[in-house]
C-alpha cells in the first residue's frame, strides 16, 4: 500500500515540478517515485506491511507484488523511451509523465484488489489517462480518432462490466471476492443471475484484453496513438487486464469453470486466427503490432482456461517476455520517426545501425517464439501447462505460431535487407535514454529465460 501511495504522489508532484519547465526535473521525480515504489514492494515480499494492515481493499501477496513490479518496470522503460518526445513540449511534459504514472496506479489497483469496488476503481484509474494520452498528437486526426474510439470501447466494456457485477451481487449478496467464491463453491445449484453476471464480466474482460471478436477498433487505436502510448497499452495495460482476468476467473470463479470455459475456448481459437491471418497483409508497423498483439492474447487465454496451479506465474512470464519485445520495437519505431508508420521504414535498419537492427531482430524472433529467446520460454510455459487439459487447443495454438513466424520473419528480412530506400538514408538520432532502454530490453530478451528455472 505504501508503494501505491508513493507512486501516486510522484505523479502528482511531477505535475507541479513541470511548472519550472525543466523536463529533466520531471523525469527525475517520476523515476525516483517508480524506483522507490519498486523498493517498497520488494521489501514487502517477506515483510508484510503493517501501516495499512487494517485496509482490506487491496492485498499485496507474492503474486500481486510480482505483477506490480513488472508493471513498474514497463512504465519506467516507457517513460525513458518517450522522454525525448516529451521534452519537446515543455508545457505538457509533466502532464504526459503524470498520466503514465496515474495509469500505473490504476494498474496496481487492478492487480491487488479484493472486492469489486476496488477492481472497478482501478480499471477506471488505469483507463482514463490512456484516453487522454491516445489523443495527444493534436495535429494528427488519427490520434483524435484513436482517443475517441478507445474511449467508446472502454465505456462500452465498463457498462457491460458494471452490469455483470450487479448480477453477481444479486446472486451472492456481496462484492467481496472471498465471499463470492464461497457462495460459488458452496452451492450445488447456482442462480441464473450468477451465470448471466459471469458471462457479462467475461465479455467485458475480452473487450479489455483485445480478444476477437471484440477487437474491431483495437488496430485503429494502436495506429493512431503516439508510439510510446501504443507501447504502454500493449505492455502495462495488457498486463493489468490479464492480471485481473486471471485473478477473477482463474481463482475466484473456478467453481463455474465448466460453464465459462467452452465460450472462452472458442474465443481463444477465433482470436488466434483473426490476429495471425490479419497480420499477414499489414504494411504499417503499428497495425502489424496490433494484430500480433491480438494473436498473443489468444495464446495468453490458454492460461485462464487451464487449471494448472502455476498459471498465474506462467502468464506473468509470458507477458513479461511480450512486453520487452513490444517496448523495444516501439522505441526503435520512435527513433525511425516515420510519420506514415510504414514497415518499409525498417528496411536496411541493420545496415544503418547494427545495434538497432540487432535489437529489432531479437524482439521479432522472441515474439515468434524462437529459442533460446525469452519469448520461446514464455510460449513453452503456456502451452505445456494447457496441454494436459486442452491438447487440441494447444495444437491449434502451435499451428497459429507457425503462421505468425511467417510475418515475423518477413519483417526480420526487411530489417536485415541490404537495400535502402531514399527516405531511409538519414542519420538516426538516438538519445542516451533510448540506448539504455534498448540495452535493458535486449538483455531481458537474451537472458530472461534464466528466470524460467526459478518459476518451477
Amino acid at each position: 500500500m505504501e508503494a501505491l501511495i508513493v507512486i501516486f504522489l510522484s505523479g502528482l508532484i511531477s505535475l507541479f515540478v513541470a511548472f519550472a519547465k525543466k523536463p529533466l526535473y520531471v523525469l527525475i521525480t517520476a523515476c525516483t517515485g517508480l524506483i522507490t515504489g519498486a523498493i517498497l514492494l520488494i521489501n514487502q515480499w517477506n515483510t508484510p506491511s503493517t501501516l495499512f494492515a487494517s485496509y482490506k481493499g487491496l492485498e499485496f501477496n507474492h503474486t500481486s507484488i510480482a505483477y506490480s513490479l513488472v508493471a513498474i518496470l514497463f512504465t519506467f522503460l516507457a517513460i525513458l523511451a518517450g522522454y525525448k518526445s516529451f521534452k519537446d513540449e515543455l508545457e505538457h511534459t509533466g502532464d504526459y509523465v503524470a498520466l503514465y504514472i496515474f495509469s500505473l496506479t490504476g494498474a496496481i489497483c487492478m492487480l491487488t484488489f479484493t472486492d469489486m469496488f476496488m477492481f472497478f476503481l482501478g480499471l477506471e484509474i488505469l483507463s482514463i489517462p490512456i484516453y487522454v494520452l491516445a489523443g495527444t498528437r493534436k495535429k494528427d486526426v488519427r490520434s483524435s480518432e484513436a482517443s475517441l474510439k478507445y474511449f467508446l470501447m472502454g465505456a462500452f466494456a465498463t457498462g457491460i462490466l458494471l452490469f455483470g457485477i450487479a448480477w453477481i451481487y444479486g446472486a451472492t449478496k456481496s462484492f467481496d471476492l472471498n465471499t463470492i467464491a464461497m457462495v460459488i463453491d458452496g452451492e450445488a445449484k447456482h442462480s441464473s443471475l450468477l451465470f448471466i453476471g459471469v458471462l457479462l464480466m467475461l465479455s467485458a474482460f475480452l473487450f479489455k484484453v483485445g480478444a476477437a471478436p471484440f477487437h474491431f477498433w483495437g488496430p485503429d487505436v494502436y495506429d493512431g496513438s503516439p508510439s510510446i502510448v501504443t507501447g504502454f497499452m500493449a505492455s502495462v495495460v495488457k498486463l493489468a487486464a490479464f492480471g485481473a482476468f486471471m485473478k477473477l476467473f482463474g481463482t475466484y470463479f473456478t467453481g463455474l469453470h465448466d460453464f465459462w470455459a467452452p465460450a472462452l475456448m472458442v474465443m481463444a481459437i477465433v482470436t488466434m486466427f483473426v490476429g495471425n491471418l490479419s497480420a499477414l497483409s499489414q504494411v504499417k508497423f503499428k497495425r502489424l503490432l496490433a494484430y500480433s498483439s491480438i494473436s498473443h492474447v489468444g495464446y495468453a487465454l490458454l492460461t485462464i482456461l487451464s487449471t494448472d496451479p502455476m498459471n498465474e506465474m506462467n502468464l506473468l512470464f509470458y507477458l513479461f517476455s511480450y512486453g520487452f519485445s513490444v517496448i523495444a520495437l516501439i522505441t526503435i519505431s520512435t527513433i525511425l520517426n516515420d510519420e506514415e508508420d510504414r514497415l518499409e521504414a525498417f528496411k536496411g535498419l541493420a545496415k544503418r545501425s547494427p545495434f538497432l537492427g540487432f535489437v529489432a531482430v531479437l524482439s521479432l524472433l522472441s515474439l515468434a517464439g524462437v529459442p533460446p529467446l525469452v519469448g520461446f520460454f514464455g510460449k513453452y510455459l503456456v502451452f505445456s501447462s494447457a496441454f494436459i487439459q486442452y491438447p487440441t487447443l494447444v495444437i491449434i495454438a502451435i499451428v497459429n505460431s507457425g503462421i505468425g513466424i511467417y510475418y515475423y520473419l518477413k519483417t526480420v528480412m526487411t530489417v536485415v535487407s541490404k537495400e535502402e530506400t531514399t527516405e531511409n538514408t538519414a542519420i538516426l538520432s538516438v538519445s542516451g535514454l533510448q540506448w539504455f532502454v534498448l540495452v535493458v530490453c535486449a538483455l531481458g530478451l537474451l537472458f530472461g529465460g534464466i528466470a524460467t528455472s526459478h518459476l518451477g
